[in-house]
């Protein structure tokens, strides 16, 4: 057993800042979002007493539908139609028009008493209605300040296995291999091949879920390196012999064989 303690060095964590905003299409391609400023969540809890013989025995909680206040300075031209302005062919911008869906993706930094960049959170959204709130445009003056636009966010959830479906997940990267990282980022963000994509809730939890990667690295001179952060992929059978445990190798001959880095089941990703 051991003894509670407090304030230890290293245990003081908290959350600040809020950057790398990504809009995406309701076909999951996406587009960086550059002027976030907050995204105030709303918390929809609805608790119900239970009484037996007139004594209270239990609540029972009902849990709400995400929903949050965006707030940001600019915002992608490509955002306008998702706030029911369209854009004519002249620069003429008419407003009034019908809005669709659209998702989001954001990210607030992790931090403690001794380390300021101890890592952060991917925070994503699915299926959003925004409603724009009132706008004040005022004179200039001395003390003038950037105009910040306002929405009302409201949401669909997703579908997610045996979980009550939902729209919002976070991804805590300080608990994920950085190798499982970087794929969900190439996702996320897109690489030089692939435009930035977001996936069904269900398709990035199967993704993360299932993924078992095996990694080889050509050195360059002649060696290569294998390396995986799960077990029974690699093993030492003495101090200098291994083993690896991979559908990645092919015999090219009795004594020569060719391995590479296994897949990254991009099958499961892009689940409907």
């Amino acid at each position: 057993m051991t003894t509670l303690t407090w304030d230890n060095v290293g245990d003081r964590i908290y959350e600040t800042g809020l950057d790398r905003g990504v809009l995406y299409f309701p076909n999951g391609i996406g587009v960086a979002w550059n002027g976030l400023t907050s995204v105030e969540q709303a918390v929809e809890v609805d608790v119900e007493p239970t009484y037996f013989d007139g004594i209270k025995i239990n609540d029972i909680v009902f849990g709400g539908d995400f929903s949050a206040v965006l707030r940001a300075i600019t915002y992608p031209e490509e955002f306008l139609r998702f706030e029911g302005t369209l854009e004519d062919q002249t620069g003429l911008l008419i407003t009034g028009q019908p809005t669709s869906t659209f998702h989001l993706c954001y990210r607030t930094r992790v931090s403690s008493d001794t380390d300021i960049d101890e890592g952060y959170k991917i925070h994503i959204i699915w299926n959003i209605t925004a409603v724009p709130s009132e706008r004040e445009h005022r004179t200039l003056s001395d003390d003038s300040s950037p105009l910040e636009f306002e929405w009302e966010l409201t949401t669909v959830p997703e579908y997610i296995g045996k979980f009550k479906p939902t729209s919002y997940v976070i991804i805590d990267t300080r608990k994920l291999d950085p190798l499982l990282l970087a794929d969900i980022e190439e996702v996320l963000y897109g690489d030089e091949t692939n435009d930035a994509r977001l996936p069904s809730l269900e398709g990035l939890s199967a993704f993360i879920r299932k993924w078992n990667r095996l990694v080889i690295k050509d050195n360059g001179d002649g060696t290569w390196t294998a390396s995986s952060q799960f077990e029974g992929y690699i093993t030492m059978l003495d101090s200098t012999t291994f083993e690896i445990t991979s559908d990645t190798a092919v015999y090219l001959d009795a004594d020569t064989y060719e391995i590479s880095s296994s897949n990254k089941n991009e099958e499961d990703i892009w689940l409907p």
